[in-house]
């Protein structure tokens, strides 16, 4: 019953939030809302035991939802970032209006979020999943200028055939009479293995259209810049990650890691992920535009986490799921940041925030740090993913795997080539410049980005308890 609170109380307070004009009472109910929905989904990710069985509609399709590891780490990093990046758009949304209607779709997908992390069966994943595209399209959709429009049915229309590849992944899977109960290390399988195969591959390359996967990867990029900061923040910090938790449920949970092993399938995602993590680079570094730029850097950075899974190693597991941290907690850092630019200054171009680092000190500086985490320097988080990405693929020696470091490197160096210029020129824009006044926003929009920077940071120096944890939950599934 944990589970059931925990999806359905940011449920009723979005009914709520929809309903709240005055801007004051809103902030005050939804900041309470999602305090007491973070300590209901902690409690449910660590305290439930066994399914529950929301509804049955035949002996084979039911809506059952059970909290495991994988989903006490996603809930947890979904919540911390979540509450933290509301008191952001506190102060962002002045300028966005109609913020009913934001924070009452915010709500919504936090629930869907939460329901893809416990779903315990395919079917329940499948349809939190078109739940969490139909609840977080609104977020794109926002200021409903034309180019939102756009943006958002683009969303909607890569994610809905992203989620109807997997089904039908699904639907192979059902009929070659596979159980589609989630179990560690996979279920039981039966049938042809061609038409598993084809079934694991259909599946993750829809699931991979919203991770940013080539060729369902360029939703993000127009989403991204049209959406409200906060909103780019958690699509690219979390929602992303919605993906990834879903690649995760059907390859380690589903079909099962020894399936496909040493298959065209691994090679085939390899070689994918590879190919976007070197595609998302190149195009960050040729962006102008610094919220496009940022979502270009989230298509490579998350294709990081698929590099490691596919490697189906343990080290390579390890490291995916230390990118997943790092990733979310820099990156919805970095779009903060961007947002506090832009509502400081108006000014949307990277070539527009020379000296900047003089006017608005400590958002710089949170930059800096999630610029230094996808880089991967230590000792930020971002560093430590990229050390058991690598060790983790090469491990073996196989050839794919060691040029896929290789690309990963290079996508490292790239980073700094198309962030670090940002910084240096916000700190040091020459002699001669005229600095203007000082800008630095409001408090209620710093404190998330300090906190955010705090979390990058201590995963990088402390990371034995994740790395534990994750190892843990590797060998349980390999």
């Amino acid at each position: 019953m944990l589970i059931l609170l925990a999806i359905a109380l940011p449920v009723a307070g979005a009914c709520l939030a929809f309903r709240m004009e005055d801007v004051g009472k809103l902030h005050r109910l939804t900041a309470a809302i999602m305090l007491i929905c973070s300590a209901v989904s902690l409690c449910a990710a660590f305290m439930s035991r066994g399914a529950f069985t929301l509804l049955r509609m035949s002996d084979s399709v039911a809506l059952v939802f059970e909290a495991d590891t994988l989903s006490a780490i996603f809930i947890t990093l979904v919540t911390v970032i979540w509450f933290t990046v509301q008191f952001h758009a506190f102060g962002y949304m002045k300028h966005e209006g109609e913020e009913s209607r934001f924070f009452g779709f915010y709500l919504l997908t936090y629930a869907a979020l939460t329901a893809v992390a416990t779903a315990k069966n395919v079917p329940t994943l499948y349809m939190s999943f078109e739940l969490m595209t139909l609840a977080s399209m609104p977020l794109v959709l926002h200021s409903r200028e034309k180019k939102s429009r756009d943006a958002a049915l683009k969303y909607l229309g890569y994610s809905t055939l992203g989620a109807l590849l997997a089904l039908t992944g699904f639907f192979i899977a059902a009929s070659a009479g596979s159980d589609l109960t989630f179990v560690s290390g996979g279920a039981s399988l039966a049938g042809d293995n061609r038409l598993l195969l084809a079934a694991a591959f259909l599946t993750t390359l829809g699931f991979g259209a919203k991770a940013g996967l080539v060729p369902l990867q360029m939703w993000l990029t127009e989403a991204h810049p049209v959406a409200p900061s906060p909103a780019s923040a958690v699509l690219s910090g979390l929602i992303t990650k919605g993906g990834v938790i879903a690649i995760i449920r059907s390859v380690f949970y589903l079909f099962g890691a020894d399936l496909i092993r040493g298959t065209w399938v691994q090679t085939a995602m390899l070689g994918l992920s590879v190919v976007t993590i070197f595609m998302g680079s190149m195009l960050a570094f040729r962006e102008k535009l610094l919220k496009k730029r940022l979502a270009y850097s989230t298509i490579s950075n998350v294709s990081y986490v698929l590099f490691g899974l596919f490697t189906l190693t343990p080290l390579g597991f390890t490291g995916a799921l230390m990118q997943v941290v790092s990733h979310a907690a820099a990156k919805t850092a970095l779009f903060l940041c961007a947002g506090s630019l832009i509502f400081a200054t108006g000014k949307t171009r990277v070539d527009d925030y020379a000296g900047i680092g003089k006017r608005m000190p400590v958002t710089m500086w949170g930059f800096a740090i999630g610029a230094l985490s996808l880089i991967g320097i230590p000792p930020t988080g971002g560093f430590m993913a990229k050390w058991y990405l690598a060790i983790g693929a090469l491990e073996g020696g196989d050839v794919l795997k060691t040029a896929g470091v290789v690309v990963l490197m290079v996508s490292a160096l790239l980073t700094a080539f198309y962030l670090m210029p940002i910084v240096t020129r916000g700190f040091f824009p020459g002699r001669g410049f005229e600095v203007e006044e000082k800008c630095e926003v409001a408090p209620v929009m710093l404190v998330p980005v300090i906190i955010l920077c705090a979390l990058t940071l201590l995963a990088g120096m402390f990371p034995g308890g994740l790395v534990d944890l994750f190892s843990g939950l590797a060998g349980s599934l390999m």
